[in-house]
């Protein structure tokens, strides 16, 4: 029997058991560091092979010669291959910039409303937002082509952020909603003794303790947006509109295929993506674990 204040003993047996999952943790963890990071490691070092190391058979692990030209290539708006991948950059950084704020814009007022407001059916409608999740992409896809056909979106950006708001939007709505529901609401009814309006109450104090579950739906809404193939591929057919998941398939051809050129346009397609979560990792693990637990 343990003194109130005094740390109760743990067992040799048991702290050896204890060390034993700790250590099972790490190990699985770096197991899975190595298998998401080899993929983006490969594609990297392929980048810089010439096109004929490429394709050695057995594979050349480390390139001999190494070399920037893909890159450069890439980067140079004075050829072909360098002017597509730039247009096709900017309208995916279009594209996923707008499905963002959209979302955004969207996605707040819904949640608060869902969060702090009682009215007939809001279990049910928060829960049929939610449902859209349910079923797999490619199921509203002709649905959706002939809507945009009919408003005359095929071959326009605007088709394809609205569609991916659709997407987007339940989940943004759901992150928003359990930050919300953390936000004690006795601060927005202090706020509103001390005279300010509801709107007032929402804008200056709810608003700044919401930041991370803002931040968090944006780096969602942008990733999706920014990785999407399925719906570009359909709804754009235009070179000038394409966005780069459908853009880097110029790199195949009918006889060979640029894989240097692949895996370098691949590895500058995924910069914007890793670069904006490491920046904002922390605002998004901290809108999941306060948006899953009430207190």
């Amino acid at each position: 029997m343990s003194i109130a204040g005094e740390r109760p003993v743990i067992p040799r047996r048991s702290r050896r058991q204890v060390d034993g999952w700790r250590w099972a943790g790490r190990i699985f963890l770096v197991l899975m560091l190595l298998y998401t990071a080899a993929p983006m490691a490969w594609m990297l070092l392929t980048s810089i092979k010439s096109g004929f190391a490429a394709m050695q058979m057995p594979p050349q692990w480390w390139p001999e010669e190494p070399t920037l030209a893909s890159y450069a290539k890439l980067l140079d708006p004075q050829n072909s291959v360098g002017a597509d991948f730039l247009r096709f950059f900017w309208n995916s950084l279009f594209v996923s910039t707008m499905t963002t704020i959209l979302a955004v814009i969207v996605a707040v007022p819904a949640a608060y409303a869902f969060s702090r407001f009682s009215f007939p059916g809001r279990k049910f409608l928060f829960f049929a937002v939610l449902l859209r999740n349910m079923f797999p992409a490619v199921i509203f896809l002709v649905p959706l082509f002939i809507l945009m056909r009919v408003l005359g979106l095929v071959n326009t950006h605007g088709s394809l952020i609205l569609t991916y708001l659709t997407f987007g939007l339940p989940l943004a709505i759901w992150l928003l909603k359990g930050f919300y529901d953390n936000i004690p609401i006795q601060l927005e009814q202090a706020a509103r003794i001390d005279g300010a309006t509801r709107f007032q109450a929402f804008l200056l104090i709810v608003m700044p303790l919401s930041v991370p579950g803002i931040i968090a739906t944006a780096i969602y809404s942008f990733i999706a947006a920014w990785n999407e193939y399925i719906y570009a591929y359909t709804f754009l057919s235009k070179n000038d509109q394409l966005t780069l998941p459908v853009g880097i398939q110029r790199f195949f051809s009918e006889n060979t295929t640029d894989f240097p050129g692949l895996m370098a346009a691949s590895f500058l397609m995924s910069v914007p993506v890793v670069v904006l979560f490491l920046v904002l990792q922390r605002y998004f693990v901290r809108a999941l674990t306060e948006g899953a637990v009430k207190h």
